[in-house]
């Protein structure tokens, strides 16, 4: 794996983590009022779920 690779990548998440907010701020906000009144537990697990679902879609895009 190339260094371009990894920035490219970093730089779509940024791309991407900012649509939300830049079309729906005010749903953004909402949303994370919700994640800080979930416990740890189900935080952990909806990261884990999400990173699983990127690597399927990176293996398969790949």
């Amino acid at each position: 794996m190339m260094w371009q690779d990894l920035w490219a990548a970093l730089a779509l998440v940024l791309v991407i983590e900012g649509i939300l907010p830049f079309i729906n701020p005010n749903g953004m906000r909402n949303a994370w009022q919700q994640m800080a009144q979930m416990d740890d537990k189900s935080l952990r697990i909806a990261g884990l779920v999400s990173m699983i679902a990127g690597l399927i879609v990176l293996s398969l895009v790949r």
